[in-house]
């Protein structure tokens, strides 16, 4: 009987045990629950860094077209709509129907759409495209899209052809992507002639009493480009102002310190005062150009840029900025500017494009016109809505197609949508190498390792037999050989 009264007793301990358990991981999973959905809604579609100038300020915020709620009671309606949805929770939105000109889609972050019949699409989001955390096994039916509008420093993984090319749709700052966000960081044309902030030539000579020729303003220091390699040695030969974190010997007023403050009025009219600026960008890619080009050209500051080797192609005029890579080290460089600060013709020759209000570059203006999207413009939509669009559309596409007893158009991204060469570091004097060499070299051991497991990941996506299993973990991808 004491036996039997024990065991009651042990069964009514684990029964309040299990409860409390129970009642504890329900908590929990409410709390987290609150805290993706802050989350989500607060996305600001950075990649998370608040540092000066790499934060992309053009993606603070993005206004979405107008769309239908999917409420509960309309739920039935989804199988008139292909789903489109968003594995990277870059819009919080858990449902929304979308208005594609005469095609419709639901767009929606809901991971419980991922077996649904008229799942059609998943987007991806670059930054966050997680190895470990994929829709797997693909299916046959199942489209894939990227957008990629940052560097490679962001995901390395993506820049290598057996990961770009998983994806059937892209929108990334190529020229060659199917949606190219190359001048993603370029309001219009009208802001490039724009004569607001141009300070007078005569005026900058004045200020060259207490002002360098040059300026730089980076606060994220030895990225794969090495740019503060480049401007450490050539400061051995010209004088430069340099605020931010690299390379400091300058400071911005307190007000301007946020690195919210780049796109702010105070901050363009100091920069403009300036005759040149180093506009090195953080990666070396083909037609990644960011606000770091523009930025200058708009103030009526000539751009002593670093960065895409098709610059050329995407410059106003055929003389409007200084290319880093048409001189073989820094001291030349250096010789150049100081000719052109000292002969007030040579120097305008690189911003009579400005004066004039002379646009030449017709690559440029067919861009600006032809792009199906607008920069910080209420009255377009922005290109998160357009790559939206354009996927609904290919997808509706397809259906049409195969409504008529047609095989789909199969499209497939090229090794071209991403194309970054193996970052590579400057070599100078030692005396001026940077201290900390170990970050800088650190960019190609993580190119070669994002190699290998863009190749593990090819293979796990089309399930080779025998090389990869689907239960594999981040180990395993990298010990691949």
């Amino acid at each position: 009987m004491v036996r039997i009264q024990r065991r009651k007793l042990l069964a009514s301990c684990l029964c309040i045990t299990a409860t409390i358990f129970l009642l504890v991981t329900l908590q929990v999973m409410v709390e987290l629950g609150k805290f993706e959905r802050k989350e989500f809604k607060s996305s600001s579609l950075q990649d998370g860094h608040t540092k000066m100038e790499e934060a992309p300020t053009h993606l603070n915020s993005f206004l979405k077209k107008e769309g239908l709620t999917f409420h509960r009671k309309r739920k039935w309606e989804l199988d008139n709509y292909p789903v489109m949805l968003w594995w990277s929770p870059l819009t919080g939105e858990t449902g929304r129907l979308g208005q594609c000109g005469a095609d419709a889609c639901f767009f929606t972050i809901n991971r419980t759409y991922l077996r649904h019949h008229m799942t059609k699409a998943f987007l991806f989001y670059g930054t966050d495209f997680n190895i470990d955390s994929l829709p797997l096994p693909r299916k046959a039916h199942h489209d894939w899209a990227l957008f990629h509008e940052e560097s490679p420093k962001n995901n390395y993984k993506l820049f290598h052809k057996p990961v770009i090319t998983l994806f059937n749709y892209t929108a990334t700052f190529s020229r060659h992507s199917h949606l190219p966000l190359t001048t993603q960081y370029l309001e219009s044309i009208e802001v490039l002639k724009s004569l607001r902030y141009l300070v007078p030539l005569q005026s900058k000579n004045k200020l060259r009493k207490r002002l360098a020729p040059l300026v730089y303003v980076q606060s994220d220091c030895d990225p794969p480009s090495d740019r503060d390699s480049y401007v450490r040695e050539l400061m051995a030969y010209i004088e430069v102002d340099s605020y931010g974190e690299c390379i400091r010997n300058k400071d911005l007023p307190q007000q301007l310190k946020n690195p919210a403050s780049m796109d702010a009025d105070g901050f363009y009219r100091i920069i403009a005062q300036y005759k040149f600026i180093l506009a090195f960008e953080n990666a070396v890619c083909d037609d990644y150009i960011t606000e770091k080009f523009w930025r200058p050209l708009k103030l009526g500051v000539v751009p002593v840029y670093y960065g895409s080797p098709s610059i050329t192609d995407w410059l106003p005029s055929n003389k409007s900025a200084i290319l880093v890579s048409e001189f073989s080290h820094p001291r030349e460089l250096a010789s150049y500017i100081r000719r052109l600060d000292s002969d007030d013709r040579l120097y305008e020759a690189y911003i009579e494009w400005k004066l004039k209000g002379e646009i030449s570059n017709q690559r440029l203006l067919t861009a600006l016109r032809e792009r199906k999207w607008g920069v910080q413009d209420v009255n377009q939509d922005n290109y998160i809505d357009a790559f939206e669009c354009m996927v609904c559309t290919k997808v509706w596409d397809n259906i049409r197609l195969q409504e008529k007893g047609l095989p789909p158009k199969r499209w497939k991204a090229e090794d071209t949508h991403l194309s970054c060469p193996k970052p590579t570091v400057f070599a100078f004097s030692p005396l001026r190498a940077p201290p900390l060499r170990s970050l800088r070299e650190m960019w190609i051991s993580s190119f070669e390792q994002s190699k290998k497991e863009a190749q593990a990941l090819s293979l796990l996506v089309f399930g080779k037999p025998g090389v990869l299993q689907l239960s594999m973990n981040m180990k395993y991808i990298r010990t691949w050989k």
